[in-house]
């Protein structure tokens, strides 16, 4: 069963549910700085773990010590619950930093 894509009460929701993140092109987006590149791709390493035991898995790019990061449910063509799911677990492993 396909997961339901978001309301337009839960998409304007987004700024103040996940205030570190912006919509753009219809997805979730955050780009980060780290200090160096093992800091970044340690971040990556742990949030891929997290990923793959939703079942669900960014789309993300890394360039030395910067990480982008864009969310969608390609499979639903838009934003889920999983995303904002995988959104919270991203900020609770950067709190963790």
């Amino acid at each position: 069963m396909a997961t339901p894509l978001l309301t337009r009460n839960e998409l304007a929701a987004l700024a103040s549910a996940l205030p570190s993140w912006q919509l753009r092109d219809g997805k979730l987006h955050r780009a980060l700085q780290f200090d160096d590149f093992a800091a970044a791709f340690g971040f990556m390493a742990r949030v891929a773990l997290i990923a793959e035991g939703l079942g669900h898995h960014p789309e993300w790019s890394n360039v030395w010590n910067r990480v982008v990061i864009d969310l969608t449910t390609h499979d639903a063509g838009g934003l889920t619950a999983l995303d904002l799911e995988l959104a919270r677990r991203i900020d609770a492993v950067l709190a963790g930093r």
